[in-house]
C-alpha cells in the first residue's frame, strides 16, 4: 500500500514521534524502545497501512463473556467515514486518542485518523487524558469514556477553555450519569453520547448532551436502518453489518426508523416479587438523587437471589458507607421518582468499583467482590 502524500507524515504516541512510512515497514523497532501498549498500537497501524483486510478485536465483556471477532476492513472504513462526516472532521484536524486501542472504541480512533488523514496524538488510557499531553497542544476531536470527561471537569476545570476549542466530544463505553450530564452544561463544545458496540464497529447513533440541541433520543444517519424485535429490542441494518439485520439486547422506544430512546438491556430486567424492574432506570434515578444530595459517587444497581422475592434489588456505591440518616435521605429522594418496587432494598459499598479493560464499569466483577 502506498502512503497518501497529502496525509500527515507522523503520529505521536506517548510523546514519541513515529513516521508513518517507518510504521508501515516497522523500520523503527530496533531504535526506539517500546512498552507493550505502544507495540500493540503500532502493530495495528502497520497492518492497516499494509492493507490487511481483517482485524481481530475482543469484545469488552461488560455484558457477557468476552469474545473475539474478526472485523472486515471495508466495514471499518465505512464506520470511520461516517464519524468523519457526522463531526465534520477534515484532513489535518487534530485528534487525541485516549481510549484503549485493544478495544473497538480506541481501535476505531486509529482508523479514523488513518482514513481521514488526521493528526493523531495517542496516549495510554488514564483518568484525566489531558494531564499527560503537551499543555500547548490543541485538539479538534476527542472520544472518551464518561469517567474521563468527568475527571477533567472536576479535577482540572481550567481545561474547559481547551475543550471548548474542539469541534466535538464523543462519549461512549458506559452510560452518562446525572452528575456528568449536569457538568457538561458549562461546555460550549457539542458533547455527544454514542450508541454502538463491537459488532456495529463503534457507534451507529448519537445523542446531544448539552446546549439548545440537547435531547433524550439517539439519532442514526440515513444509511442505518433501525427496527424492533418481538421483545422490543433494537435491530440494526447498515453497511457495518454487511446489510444483514443485527438483533441487539437493548430495549428501546423507537420513535422512527432513525431515532430511539434507550431504556436498558433486556438481561438487566429483574423480577422482584413478580414485578419487573429495569436496572438502568434505577441507576438513572440513583445518579440524580446522589447529585441532588451532594453525594456524587459511582454506583450500580444489581440483584441478589431472594427466597421470598425471587430477586432482591440492591444498589452498590463506591466509597465509604453512608450514615443511617444519609441512607434514609437517599431512599426518600428515590421515592420521588421510583415506585416502591424500584427502590433498592439494601445498599452495599466497595472502596472502588472495578472496571473492564476497556474502561467500562464491571457490574459482574463488582458483585463478585461484594
Amino acid at each position: 500500500m502506498l502512503l497518501d502524500t497529502t496525509m500527515p507524515d507522523h503520529l505521536l504516541l506517548n510523546g514519541k514521534k513515529f513516521f508513518l512510512d517507518e510504521i508501515q515497514h516497522y523500520s523503527f523497532r530496533e531504535s526506539i524502545p517500546l512498552n507493550g501498549y505502544e507495540a500493540k498500537t503500532l502493530e495495528f497501524c502497520k497492518n492497516w497501512l499494509q492493507g490487511v483486510q481483517e482485524f481481530p478485536v475482543q469484545t469488552s465483556g461488560s455484558t457477557g463473556v468476552p469474545k473475539l471477532l474478526e472485523l472486515q476492513r471495508d466495514r471499518m472504513e465505512a464506520s470511520a467515514q461516517r464519524t468523519l462526516r457526522i463531526f465534520d472532521l477534515k484532513p489535518e484536524d487534530r485528534v487525541l486518542v485516549c481510549m484503549n486501542t485493544d478495544y473497538i472504541a480506541g481501535m476505531m480512533m486509529l482508523v479514523r485518523g488513518l482514513v481521514g488523514n488526521l493528526h493523531m496524538t495517542i496516549i495510554e488510557p488514564i483518568g484525566n487524558p489531558l494531564a499527560n499531553v503537551d499543555p500547548e497542544a490543541n485538539f479538534d476531536f476527542i472520544a472518551m469514556v464518561p469517567l474521563q470527561l468527568q475527571t477533567i471537569l472536576e479535577q482540572t476545570p481550567e481545561k474547559v477553555t481547551k475543550l471548548n476549542q474542539m469541534k466535538a466530544i464523543l462519549l461512549g463505553g458506559a452510560p452518562v450519569g446525572a452528575q456528568l450530564e449536569k457538568l457538561v452544561q458549562v461546555l460550549e463544545v457539542p458533547v455527544y453520547q454514542s450508541y454502538g458496540m463491537t459488532e456495529t464497529i463503534s457507534h451507529i447513533a448519537v445523542r446531544r448532551l448539552n446546549g439548545d440541541e440537547r435531547t433524550d433520543y439517539y439519532t442514526a444517519p440515513p444509511e442505518v436502518r433501525l427496527g424492533l424485535d418481538e421483545r422490543g429490542c433494537l435491530t440494526i441494518a447498515a453497511e457495518v453489518t454487511g446489510g444483514e439485520t443485527l438483533v441487539t439486547n437493548d430495549l428501546v422506544h423507537l420513535l422512527d426508523e432513525h431515532t430511539f430512546r434507550w431504556i436498558g438491556r433486556a438481561d438487566n430486567t429483574i423480577n422482584s416479587g413478580g414485578v419487573k424492574v429495569q436496572l438502568e432506570k434505577v441507576e438513572a434515578a440513583l445518579g440524580e438523587a446522589l447529585t441532588q444530595l451532594g453525594m456524587a459517587r459511582r454506583y450500580f444497581a444489581a440483584a441478589l437471589p431472594d427466597e421470598t422475592l425471587g430477586e432482591r434489588l440492591i444498589a452498590v456505591l463506591e466509597g465509604s458507607p453512608l450514615t443511617e440518616v444519609e441512607e434514609e435521605n437517599l431512599k426518600g429522594k428515590l421515592s420521588e421518582t421510583l415506585t416502591k418496587y424500584e427502590i433498592p432494598k439494601q445498599l452495599g459499598y466497595l472502596p472502588r468499583l472495578p472496571e473492564t479493560a476497556s474502561g467500562k464499569l464491571d457490574r459482574r466483577g463488582g458483585m463478585a467482590l461484594l
